[in-house]
C-alpha cells in the first residue's frame, strides 16, 4: 500500500459498529415533593451537527370539546403544525409568544396552509373565543425527544455520543431557560432522573 492510513478488516468493522450504536433514554421526572410530573417535555440536544427535518415532518393539534389536543406538542425547528378544528364553533387561535407569532382567525374545518415553528423556544397558545383553551408547543433543535406519562418519557434509537438533556414543562418558570444537564450516551443506553422546582 502506497500512502494514506491502512486500517484491519477488524478495525473498520469495529468504526462502523461504533457509528451505528444507537440506544434508548428512559427519563423519570419529579416536582421539589417527589411526585410524578405528566406533560414534561425531554429532549436530547446534540453537541454536534443536528440532523436535519425528516422529508414530512408535521405535527397536529386538534381542537375538540373547546380544548387543544394534545395541551403539550414538542417538535423539531422547522416543522409545520396544522390546528384542525373538529367542533361546530369556530375558534381564533393566536400565539404571541417571541419565538412565534401568529393568528388564524374564526374558522372551522382545518386551515389551508399550517403554522410552521421555526425558532427554538416554547409557544403559548390561546383562543380568542375561549378563555379556557391554552396549549402549548416547544420546539426543540433536535429530532430526540418526548412527552412524559406517568413521570416517565421514553427517547429510542439515540446515537452513542455526547448530548445536553433539556427538561421542560408547562408550570416551569415563564421566561427561564429550560433545565439542561449533560448525559454521555453509550451503546446501553441511559436512565435518568430529573426533579424540577416547578410552580404549584
Amino acid at each position: 500500500m502506497r500512502g494514506g492510513l491502512f486500517l484491519g478488516w477488524g478495525v473498520v468493522a469495529a468504526l462502523q459498529a461504533t457509528a451505528a450504536w444507537a440506544a434508548d433514554v428512559t427519563v423519570s421526572v419529579v416536582d421539589a415533593q417527589g411526585r410524578s410530573l405528566d406533560e414534561a417535555v425531554v429532549a436530547l440536544l446534540p453537541r454536534g451537527s443536528v440532523p436535519p427535518l425528516p422529508p414530512g415532518a408535521q405535527a397536529v393539534i386538534e381542537q375538540r370539546a373547546r380544548q387543544f389536543l394534545p395541551r403539550v406538542t414538542v417538535v423539531q425547528t422547522g416543522t409545520p403544525v396544522h390546528f384542525p378544528n373538529h367542533d361546530t364553533v369556530r375558534h381564533h387561535v393566536y400565539s404571541f409568544s417571541p419565538i412565534k407569532t401568529f393568528e388564524i382567525k374564526l374558522y372551522v374545518g382545518t386551515p389551508a396552509q399550517p403554522v410552521v415553528f421555526d425558532k427554538p423556544g416554547t409557544a403559548v397558545l390561546g383562543c380568542n373565543i375561549h378563555d379556557q383553551m391554552v396549549a402549548w408547543v416547544h420546539v426543540v433543535d433536535t429530532p430526540w425527544f418526548a412527552v412524559t406519562r406517568d413521570g416517565r418519557a421514553r427517547i429510542t434509537q439515540v446515537p452513542a455520543g455526547a448530548y445536553q438533556l433539556q427538561v421542560w414543562h408547562p408550570r416551569w418558570p415563564q421566561g427561564q431557560a429550560p433545565h439542561r444537564q449533560p448525559l454521555t450516551l453509550e451503546a446501553r443506553g441511559a436512565e435518568v432522573a430529573v426533579r424540577l422546582e416547578v410552580s404549584p
